[in-house]
């Protein structure tokens, strides 16, 4: 790109730091105030799995449940249109032996009440997930993406430099507490599902970051002349095309995924487009905005000479 084409992202770096921190704070509190609606995967309750012979009603369904005392199960797909799972919340006070026991009776007693309304349904199996296995999965999934945050930090810092390794640490923390807040703030319901999209989320926004600070780093060393604003200016620029062009292809599938895939993947493709957008947001704005505030300088990024390569040279 030529000069004169170039966009001033740098320009704009107070105010952008600005928002994000807003973003965040907004997010935390609300993390805080509301915390996350946990599915059934992190709470104790039945799942019931059915699958029918034909395409699946699910507003149906839904009446048939409200009208036999099931007003507070949830209907959601599970695998394919003939297949569907019904969640119902359980006694806490009841003992998890017992609990058990009563999922299959309960499976056994939806599979009839459904097939009663002329529809061929048969029961794939009905589980209790006590709350203790739920606090385990969340406690494990939160230590996963410290652990995976910690691994990150090591390896850019390896692979480029430590200002850079704390820039993507930054971006990718700013973009899982955003994702996590927008969850709060609209009670959208978080799962198993909706855990592994933030491990991706992780994993795509750190793709960006490497990309653009590999570009940062070659400018560095190849650019004579320039203020290290203007050489971070110049590599997001260069980087614009593949960011912009990455992101809205991920996204098509994405959008197909949250319109075509059910009840089951939502959760899973409205992180995922979240965490797009705000990696693709923080890979020009957070990451790089870190390392200019770190007083990057040429010097740090310079291939260091190898001492036994300058005796080679002596006679």
């Amino acid at each position: 790109m030529s000069e004169e084409k170039e966009i001033d992202f740098m320009g704009i770096r107070k105010i952008a730091a600005a928002v994000s921190g807003i973003l965040v704070l907004v997010s935390l509190i609300s993390l805080l105030v509301n915390s996350l609606q946990f599915g059934l995967d992190f709470t104790s309750g039945t799942s019931v799995r059915l699958e029918y012979s034909d395409t699946v009603d699910l507003t149906e369904v839904n009446r048939i449940l409200t009208d036999s005392g099931y007003e507070e199960a949830v209907v959601v797909s599970f695998g394919s249109d003939r297949e569907i799972r019904v969640v119902l919340p359980v006694d806490e006070s009841t003992q998890v032996e017992d609990q058990a026991g009563e999922a299959a009776v309960v499976g056994e007693s939806i599979a009839s009440l459904l097939s009663d309304g002329g529809d061929n349904v048969t029961l794939l199996g009905s589980d209790y997930v006590s709350a203790k296995v739920g606090e385990e999965l969340a406690e494990q999934g939160g230590l996963g993406m410290l652990v995976a945050l910690a691994i990150i930090m090591v390896y850019i810092a390896v692979r480029f430099q430590f200002k850079f390794s704390v820039g993507a640490v930054v971006a990718l923390a700013h973009d899982v507490i955003i994702t996590l807040g927008i969850f709060s703030l609209f009670g959208i319901e978080f799962n198993l599902n909706t855990l592994a999209a933030m491990l991706a989320i992780i994993g795509y926004s750190l793709n960006d970051t490497i990309v653009v600070s590999d570009r940062i780093r070659e400018n560095f060393r190849r650019m004579r002349k320039g203020t290290p604003l203007e050489m971070v200016n110049t590599s997001l620029n260069q980087t614009l095309s593949r960011t912009l062009i990455t992101s809205f292809t991920t996204l098509l599938v994405l959008f197909s995924v949250l319109f075509i895939g059910g009840e089951t993947t939502q959760g899973f493709a409205v992180a995922l487009i979240i965490g797009v957008v705000i990696g693709t947001y923080s890979s020009i704005y957070i990451a790089s905005n870190v390392i200019l505030y770190m007083n990057v300088t040429r010097e740090d990024l310079m291939i260091p000479v190898r001492e036994d390569t300058e005796l080679d040279g002596m006679p």
